[in-house]
């Protein structure tokens, strides 16, 4: 059956042969590829901060995840338009990895999910998306977007409380138990932040909401901070060690560097190392990441043939997820899928190829390098709130209820 070839291909880098060496390219093409890299680009360098604060790790760790994994994938894939980066389907699954393991566990997981990927394209499994239905797709969808919201509230209120608990009803005792002692300000940066992201749309520009959203936020905060505020940013919330050892705030303006995932910091601050029982524990979490990194892609790769009339390759698909996760935890960078909404504004930019992902990865890598300082001035507030935003169009409400 032709019309399902598709679904049981294997070609490593297919979208890159099918759009760029199967179909002509020219100069044209190459041009619409970087205006739409660079769009996607910078709406993707808050979103990856915002969602490896989200994870339980420090920002720059999403950006390498946005630079590494988003050009590997792209380059070895099968989905001529999809963005690969840190995604908030990711969240609930990452977030208790990186409080009980740390860094290094995190990593070894995500490296482990990417060679159980390869496998299940190897067994020719992409086949299998088409018998997911769309109501338990939106059940799950849904659930995480509550979770994700609910992780939020510390820093979209300025409360005071460091990791929370476990379970889902102990973390709304904990966050009820400090609402008492909310910081109205950092609620007032969030407040407005959200409000720009909700009301934007309205002016019809082709300008993507969290951008200005996050604009107005970061000088609402800068001036706060001026009059004496106290509200939370990047810069006051993370640190970085210096080549001389001294400590930067924020995040460090250097490239991601080759490390054993083994050799990052565990759970206690010491390298996490590797052992048999760690890999036993780790790998009902890994499974979980693999599968669910699986269907993100491979449904992303279905809504962009609905728009664009293209065909992916299912296989080759989870092939180039499965490489993306296995190289970028070596250069620190944590688990990373398709994101649809990325993908589609990349669409929406002129996309012609994979060259507008990997374009999308160099912009990335340039604001890490040139703009960490700016990037330090982000309000922690500003951020739940993109995330909160993130959930919403995440749940996909309307046609939940529908």
């Amino acid at each position: 059956m032709p019309h399902r070839a598709h679904l049981f291909s294997l070609r490593l880098a297919h979208a890159v042969r099918e759009a760029c060496l199967d179909e002509r390219y020219r100069g044209r093409r190459l041009l619409r590829d970087l205006m739409a890299g660079v769009t996607v680009g910078i709406i993707a360098i808050p979103l990856a901060m915002a969602l490896a604060i989200a994870s339980g790790v420090a920002p720059q760790y999403g950006l390498y995840t946005a630079i590494i994994a988003g050009f590997v994938i792209a380059l070895t894939g099968g989905s001529r338009f999809s963005i690969s980066g840190p995604t908030a389907a990711f969240v609930v699954i990452l977030y208790p990895i990186a409080q009980t393991y740390g860094l290094g566990g995190l990593l070894i997981a995500t490296l482990m999910s990417g060679v159980l990927l390869v496998a299940m394209a190897l067994m020719r499994l992409g086949r299998l998306i088409e018998y997911i239905p769309e109501s338990v797709t939106l059940g799950f969808t849904a659930g995480i977007a509550v979770v994700i919201a609910i992780l939020q509230v510390p820093d979209f209120l300025g409360l005071p409380i460091g990791d929370l608990p476990g379970h889902f009803w102990q973390k709304l005792v904990t966050l009820a138990g400090a609402l008492p002692q909310m910081d109205r300000v950092s609620a007032l940066v969030a407040g407005v932040t959200l409000a720009v992201m909700l009301l934007w749309p309205r002016l019809k520009t082709p300008v993507p909401p969290h951008l200005p959203a996050l604009v107005i936020g970061s000088l609402l905060a800068l001036w706060c901070n001026a009059r004496g505020a106290n509200v939370a940013t990047i810069g006051s919330s993370f640190t970085y060690l210096l080549p001389d050892g001294s400590e930067g705030a924020g995040i460090p303006p250097f490239l991601p560097e080759f490390v054993w995932p083994w050799q990052q910091a565990g759970a206690s601050g010491e390298a996490i190392g590797f052992s048999w029982s760690l890999f036993r524990d780790l790998l009902p979490a890994a499974f979980a990441i693999a599968m669910l990194g699986a269907i993100e892609s491979l449904l992303c790769a279905v809504v962009l043939d609905g728009m664009t009339g293209k065909r992916h390759s299912a296989n080759s698909e989870l092939m180039g997820q499965g490489l993306g996760n296995i190289v970028t935890p070596f250069f620190g960078g944590i688990t990373a899928t398709a994101a649809i909404a990325r993908s589609a504004a990349n669409y929406r930019a002129g996309a012609e190829s994979p060259v507008s992902a990997m374009v999308h990865s160099v912009v990335v890598l340039l604001a890490l390098v040139t703009l960490s300082g700016v990037l330090a001035y982000l309000p922690m507030p500003a951020m739940a709130a993109l995330l909160v935003m993130v959930a919403w169009n995440m749940s996909e409400a309307p046609k939940a209820v529908h």
